[in-house]
């Protein structure tokens, strides 16, 4: 019953009831239904003419009762005037009773003189003198009155039937003339749930049944527009609307429940592992912050190091500078020591160069005349010609005697020539060593003459 029940349309309708009970059923309904729109039912009659007509008879009954002129008739005459007012003011409270109606807050009442709609009446306490004049309807113009609607067996895109998709709505009457006139509470039931159904379905043929419950929740605002330009004609205003809940049918819901039920497995599976994951990474973390920590301590180790090593490099570059000025002082005074030697050196050959230059026409003199020498030891020590004569007999040939004596006389002419040039070498001081004197000296004189030049 329940089931049913929830899976029932609301149901708007008009009611037809009492002053008295206005607020309760435009507040709470009529038994589950929604009553947007009331029609009092009026009990003003014409009892207030009754009273004015015995107002009028007690009247003329004085007025008569005071003409005629009798005892009894002027007897009569006092009462019926009292009788008259009397009457004609019960009448009158009568009147003013009938005329009172109250609006209640948020409603609007429609008036309507002889049936036709004439005006509408704000709320409060209205006075309604005339008797053809009644409040036809009380609608409420201020409530966001909900609508529930749920459609069975909506197909989704690859046409499998929903179980059933809720929609809630909210609306309110805000036109309450054209509400009344153009279609009235129970025929506004029947247009509002057909526009609903029609825009559900076209949604869900827009849907995959995987990602049916993606609609719970999801933005309808299409759907209110389109309901909004339907209802517009009604005067009624649909406020908001949503899809709170989606039924897939059964067997799709087991299988889509042992989906869930491995996605949530996965999901714990993948919860732990991010666990797992943050407890490394904070290890990891841990032990990299240690690791800076030592890096820090390192680093502050290496730069005193790097100072201590800087100062020990300052002290020795100090102590090399000391060292390297030293040496350059020494350097610099071998070198002046040097330099002063190398100036006398030059200096004493400078003066040598001069000495040989005023003695070169000496020298040279006295080397033409080493040549001469060697030029007369050279003549001495050259080979003589040995001529032989033949006599010539008549034949101009040589005998045999002839030649006989010149292989005898050859060689002692020779061995005789050898010996004076040894003779002669011996006497001079020898041919060859004066000859290489000579030569030496020659060279010696030609190298200082260059040197010199140079």
């Amino acid at each position: 019953m329940a089931e049913s029940k929830r899976h029932d349309f609301s149901r708007v309708k008009e009611v037809a009831a009492t002053w008295q009970n206005v607020r309760q059923l435009l507040r709470s309904g009529d038994r589950g239904d929604l009553v947007p729109v009331v029609i009092p039912k009026d009990n003003r009659g014409y009892g207030f003419l009754f009273w004015f007509s015995m107002a009028l008879f007690f009247l003329l009954s004085a007025v008569l009762a005071a003409l005629s002129g009798s005892v009894m008739s002027a007897f009569w005459a006092l009462p019926a005037t009292f009788l008259s007012v009397i009457a004609a003011a019960i009448g009158a409270f009568s009147w003013w009773r009938q005329a009172i109606v109250e609006i209640e807050e948020g409603t609007t009442g429609i008036l309507s003189s002889w049936g036709k709609i004439i005006a509408t009446l704000p709320p409060g306490r209205k006075y309604l003198w005339f008797p053809w004049q009644k409040v036809d309807y009380i609608v409420d113009t201020s409530t966001e009155i909900p609508y529930t609607a749920p459609v069975l067996s909506t197909p989704t895109m690859e046409n499998v039937p929903l179980k059933s998709i809720e929609f809630f709505l909210k609306f309110r009457i805000e036109e309450p003339v054209a509400f009344v006139r153009n279609i009235g509470a129970s025929n506004f039931d029947t247009v509002l749930s057909s526009a609903v159904q029609d825009a559900i379905r076209r949604r869900s043929r827009r849907v995959e049944t995987a990602k049916a419950y993606d609609l719970r929740g999801s933005d309808v605002g299409d759907m209110q527009e389109e309901l909004n330009r339907q209802m517009k004609l009604y005067g009624v205003r649909i406020t908001g609307a949503n899809i709170p809940d989606v039924q897939l049918p059964d067997q799709y819901q087991q299988d889509l429940s042992t989906r869930e039920k491995v996605a949530k497995e996965l999901f714990a599976y993948e919860k732990e592992w991010e666990l797992q994951s943050k407890r490394r990474t904070d290890g990891l973390e841990l032990q990299i912050e240690q690791a800076k920590k030592e890096r820090d301590a390192k680093r502050i180790r290496v730069r005193e190091a790097i100072n201590k090593a800087r100062q020990d490099v300052a002290l020795m570059l100090e102590e090399k500078k000391a060292d390297a000025e030293k040496i350059r002082l020494e350097i610099e005074t071998s070198g002046t020591a040097q330099l002063r030697a190398a100036e006398n050196e030059a200096k004493a050959l400078q003066s040598l160069g001069e000495t040989y230059r005023d003695n070169r026409a000496l020298l040279q003199y006295q080397l033409e005349q080493r040549r001469l020498e060697v030029a007369q030891i050279l003549m001495l020590n050259a080979p003589r010609p040995v001529v032989i004569t033949v006599p010539a007999n008549g034949g101009g040939e040589t005998s045999a005697l002839t030649t006989l004596m010149l292989a005898q006389m050859l060689p002692n002419t020779l061995r005789h020539q050898q010996n004076e040039s040894v003779a002669l070498s011996s006497g001079n001081g020898g041919g060859a060593s004066v000859r290489e004197e000579a030569e030496g000296m020659l060279k010696k004189v030609i190298q200082e003459v260059g040197r010199r030049k140079g």
